[in-house]
């Protein structure tokens, strides 16, 4: 269940109860007359199930709610009630493969802004992946994999692209653009730093180590899996399914190709370069293909629960709260 605190100005606070009662998928509506403030209204509570939530959600907004009051969605980790079995069982499919667009939408907003924090994270897995690969260690490969935040802006570019929202796209693009640029000058620094110091074997051969080799030779299982990873990354956001969203990010190759380019050109080997540099591209478009897929099928399915929804409630309740909304927009127009 979704649980939603809604604060109503008094003059339409009918119609969006109306609204509620008659959505079979709406339960434990509560409403509290006058004791909203900043902004001041009547307080509106309400159970949804997962399936409906962003559908009545949709409606909320096109009644002006977000201007005029405000909307607050909280997730309902447990609900014991029959009412609330019943709710789930006149949405259709099942809650687990629902999404929440308003949710995704926060989560990939946070995740996919260019930051002191995602620039931190960014090249410190590249500084772990170029360990990785001085080393010849898997393990530590894996861990930069883990660590690397670039699933975020990924996913927050498939998200604006499917809600055609060009500013959530730019800033993811900028994210990515500027996150793997830092990682790749930043270690090619440490490993110079490294190998003048004597850390780091000055006599390194990329084309001898296993793991810089593989990185460094893209094929048709790159293409594979990073479509897969993309699919299977944004059904973990947006399904709330985090243990699945670990095992994506382990299983491309971005933060380690990006880590070496850093080091083949540490060592001088062009060659290895590009190869990562090809590497991380193909990646990364797979990924995006496999994430924009999956939405775009996501986006389908919600578009056809909305017409559900429409045919399941009577339109005329919302055709009332929107003309409230549109004389209220009208007379602050006039004021």
């Amino acid at each position: 269940m979704v649980h939603l605190r809604l604060i109503v100005p008094a003059d339409r606070v009918r119609a969006v109860l109306d609204f509620l009662i008659r959505c079979s998928t709406v339960i434990n509506i509560v409403h509290l007359p006058g004791v909203g403030t900043r902004p001041d209204g009547d307080l509106v509570m309400c159970d949804v199930a997962r399936e409906d939530a962003s559908v009545v959600l949709e409606d909320l907004r096109a009644m002006d709610l977000p201007r005029v009051g405000s909307i607050a969605v909280e997730l309902v980790d447990v609900a014991l009630s029959d009412l609330a079995v019943e709710a789930e069982k006149a949405a259709e499919g099942a809650p687990a493969d629902a999404v929440v667009w308003e949710e995704l939408t926060s989560r990939t907003n946070e995740s996919a802004a260019l930051s002191g924090t995602f620039l931190a994270f960014i090249v410190i897995a590249g500084l772990i992946a170029a360990c990785g690969i001085l080393l010849d260690s898997p393990i530590l490969i894996v861990g930069a994999m883990v660590v690397g935040p670039e699933f975020g802006p990924i996913a927050g570019f498939c998200v604006a692209a499917v809600q055609r929202r060009p500013r959530l796209a730019a800033r993811s693009f900028l994210a990515l653009a500027v996150g793997f640029p830092a990682l790749v000058a930043t270690t090619l620094a440490a490993v110079l730093l490294a190998k003048a110091t004597g850390v780091a074997d000055p006599d390194f051969d990329t084309q001898s180590h296993a793991l810089a080799r593989t990185i460094a030779s893209p094929d048709w299982y790159a293409v594979v899996v990073g479509v897969l990873a993309g699919v299977a990354g944004m059904l973990s956001l947006s399904t709330a399914k985090s243990g699945a969203l670990v095992g994506v990010l382990i299983s491309v190759t971005t933060v380690p190709a990006a880590a070496n380019i850093a080091v083949a050109l540490a060592y001088g080997d062009g060659e290895q370069a590009r190869g990562s540099a090809e590497t991380l591209g193909l990646n990364l478009s797979m990924i995006l293909v496999g994430g924009l897929v999956t939405l775009l099928l996501q986006r389908a399915a919600y578009d056809r629960r909305r017409r559900d929804h429409r045919q399941r409630v009577d339109e005329s309740l919302v055709r009332r709260a929107l003309g409230e909304a549109a004389s209220s927009r009208a007379a602050d127009r006039v004021r």
